[in-house]
């Protein structure tokens, strides 16, 4: 029999790559969404669609899905959402009902990732972040996930549990409320002036593909269980650095100005991450570098266009 994978939030930008991903490594792939989703996405044989708020789906999901590896993706996951009582309640409450589904006698997989974010460490310190940093969340969605690791410590004796903190990446199909596919999109529709937020910020970004790569791996490692993981490429670029790469690909120049109203306070200035315990794990990550990732998606989304 096909090992079973069980992705929430499958419909979502990291859900689709990650149920490619799976699919692609021999698991017979379910995915759960909160509504139907607008295209087919490769890879997921059943689409289940369940609130998270809602227990009793969960539970109806997962005893007929029983899955060997879940991905728990779904989540408020746009830092300036503007629903607190959402993020808290989706983001915590949801991920405790489906790990109680997920630990019923004769229900438990062999291996549960939760997706966390590197946001929880803020603006913690200077340096290289690795996942001893004292956390340091400035913003609700920050808290929110701090608070779901720490209520999935709970489930810890009853589930093999993951955690991930995922730092900055993108890709293809990305929403434009993130960073780097609104300048894609501005550079497309050759726009000639772009409006953006906090210019004095530089982010460990990684490629979508590579991100759900190193989930696979810690999915199928089996000593990966109780342990947390920074996801990230281990450098950092400055924001002015990934407009000169824009610039530079697609020979398109533009202005750029500061809009007071995308300026978020709390702003994390800084987030660079160590992967170390990472590859101790699952063994060396193949990088692909944001230039390659810019050019793809700057090809990509300009082929769609057309």
């Amino acid at each position: 029999m096909a090992k079973r994978a069980l992705i929430t939030g499958a419909g979502g930008f990291t859900g689709r790559y990650l149920a490619q991903e799976l699919s692609g490594a021999g698991y017979d792939v379910a995915g759960l969404a909160l509504k139907e989703p607008d295209t087919e996405i490769p890879g997921v044989g059943a689409m289940h669609l369940c609130d998270l708020a809602d227990a009793g789906g969960l539970a109806k999901v997962v005893k007929e899905v029983r899955p060997d590896v879940v991905a728990h993706l779904a989540a408020i996951s746009f830092v300036a959402h503007g629903d607190a009582d959402e993020i808290y309640r989706t983001n915590i409450m949801g991920t405790r009902n489906l790990l109680e589904a997920l630990g019923q006698p004769g229900q438990a997989p062999r291996s549960v990732l939760l997706a966390s974010s590197a946001s929880v460490y803020g603006n913690a310190g200077g340096g290289v972040l690795d996942e001893d940093t004292p956390p340091a969340p400035a913003n609700d969605y920050a808290v929110s996930k701090l608070a779901m690791e720490y209520m999935a410590k709970l489930y810890a004796g009853r589930l093999p549990l993951i955690i991930t903190r995922p730092f900055n990446y993108t890709g293809v199909g990305q929403a434009e409320n993130f960073l780097l596919p609104k300048i894609v999109s501005h550079v497309l529709r050759a726009a000639p002036l772009i409006e953006l937020g906090n210019l004095d910020v530089a982010r460990d970004f990684s490629d979508v593909r590579t991100v759900v790569q190193c989930y696979r791996r810690l999915l199928e490692c089996e000593t990966a269980a109780g342990g947390t993981f920074n996801i990230c490429s281990g450098k950092a670029h400055t924001l002015q650095e990934v407009l000169d790469m824009v610039r530079g690909i697609s020979g398109h120049d533009f202005e750029v100005r500061v809009n007071p109203a995308f300026v978020r306070q709390n702003e994390i200035k800084r987030l660079l991450g160590s992967r170390d315990r990472l590859v101790a794990m699952v063994g060396e990550v193949s990088d692909i570098p944001l230039n390659e990732t810019l050019r793809w998606m700057l090809g990509q989304s300009a082929a769609m266009q057309g």
